[in-house]
């Protein structure tokens, strides 16, 4: 993969962890922060389930902000877009569409066949 590439992809990975951290932070700004004692339990169920929904989302926010992480880190020691299985180089389109992939479509496909027929 050429240099330029590889500073397009970390860009955009740079960028990407940096929007997730921003809203982690609005997040915990806006559980810390006091809000309106509601009298009505229908009101408060409601908030309680939009700050659950708030949660689920961060947390998945915060496991791809690792992934995007991991990634940097193969930028920095060369092994991005290179597959973990395999060892052949990942095809651009690929890491277009998901920059924190560690692995070719086709060794994907196989792991992915082999957990649905296993059931996992």
């Amino acid at each position: 993969m050429e240099q330029k590439d590889i500073e397009h992809f970390k860009k955009i990975l740079t960028n990407q962890l940096k929007e997730l951290l921003i809203h982690a932070g609005n997040t915990v700004s806006d559980m810390t922060t006091p809000k309106e004692n509601l009298p009505d339990p229908a009101d408060r169920a409601t908030i309680e389930t939009d700050r659950s929904f708030m949660l689920r989302i961060r947390d998945r926010e915060r496991q791809l902000a690792v992934k995007i992480s991991k990634t940097l880190l193969r930028i920095e020691n060369g092994t991005f877009g290179i597959c973990d299985k395999c060892e052949e180089e990942i095809s651009f389109k690929r890491l277009e569409a998901r920059p924190v992939t560690t692995q070719c479509i086709d060794c994907k496909t196989k792991e992915e066949t082999y957990e649905n027929a296993s059931g996992a």
